[in-house]
């Protein structure tokens, strides 16, 4: 990234690598010139609750260390916890949410054997009937342990407002900072897709109130091309003026690609990503004569 606006830094998602040997995968985005992998913890590249899951972050370590490759963890896998249900439990679903907890200790332990950036996690859709109140309570109850044990090991939890989630705006993600007494080690990821679909503002403004408080970025499956406008289905981002707000922030790590869908073809897929992200971080820093990207 030398010359580069900034300080952000590219990472892949280990999700769009699910067809690769965790090694191979990080072979692969180090190849390609990536800085960093989103690793998320699931079947095939860091079961954490495999009776072998120490060993497996410690084969984990070593690969990201063998490419010089920044992580960060990421705690979206769909059937982890629950072989029939996507997502659940959540940590504002009815029943027993310590599952969801439990998973959330475990990724905090692994982000700091692994020297992780961040963890990143998000609320859950509030079932149907459960008032926004009780919604409200369940997560800051259920993140309690989970913060605790951050601090107690100097990892960033990162936390992503998801569209249909209880927690699904920047300005919900920073109200749960507030009603958690804003601690330190609790910072926000944002799904530039998201800031299109499902914020109340431009995503330039959302990046701007986030502002430094923004800890880990995940790039969707919008950048399929080198196009500096790209359609999303429910608007269009102009990835040129995201970027350029999030270099503003001073924001300097891992704007992590997420394609889980496109594991079948993940080498290519990663290769035109990345040719499109730096060729917007060009833009960015060599602006022209007329001094517009």
């Amino acid at each position: 990234m030398t010359g580069r606006t900034g300080g952000l830094r590219l990472g892949y998602g280990s999700n769009g690598f699910s067809g690769h040997r965790f090694p191979d995968a990080c072979a692969v985005i180090a190849g390609l010139g990536y800085d960093g992998v989103a690793l998320t913890l699931d079947q095939p590249h860091l079961d954490p609750f495999a009776d072998d899951a120490v060993a497996q972050t410690s084969r984990a370590a070593k690969s990201l260390a063998d490419h010089g490759l920044a992580v960060v963890v990421e705690t979206g896998s769909r059937f982890v916890l629950d072989p029939w249900r996507k997502h659940e439990p959540t940590l504002v679903s009815d029943g027993d949410r310590q599952p969801r907890i439990q998973l959330l200790t475990r990724a905090v332990r692994i982000a700091a054997d692994l020297g992780a950036e961040a963890m990143s996690c998000w609320s859950g859709v509030l079932p149907e009937g459960v008032s926004s109140d009780e919604g409200w309570r369940r997560l800051t109850d259920g993140l309690g342990p989970v913060l605790d044990l951050a601090q107690e090991l100097d990892v960033t939890v990162c936390f992503e407002p998801e569209p249909g989630m209880h927690v699904d705006t920047v300005d919900e993600a920073l109200e749960l900072r507030r009603r958690l007494g804003e601690p330190d080690h609790l910072r926000l990821t944002l799904d530039l897709g998201h800031l299109v679909c499902n914020e109340p503002r431009s995503p330039q403004a959302s990046i701007a109130i986030a502002g430094d408080l923004i800890g880990n970025v995940q790039v969707d499956d919008m950048v399929r091309d080198v196009h500096e406008h790209l359609e999303l289905g429910q608007g269009t981002l102009d990835l040129d003026a995201v970027l350029r707000a999030l270099t503003a922030t001073g924001f300097s790590g891992l704007a992590s690609v997420e394609l889980p869908r496109h594991a079948h073809a993940a080498p290519t897929v990663a290769a035109r990503q990345i040719t499109a992200l730096r060729a917007s971080l060009d833009r960015i820093a060599d602006p022209g004569p007329e001094g517009t990207a």
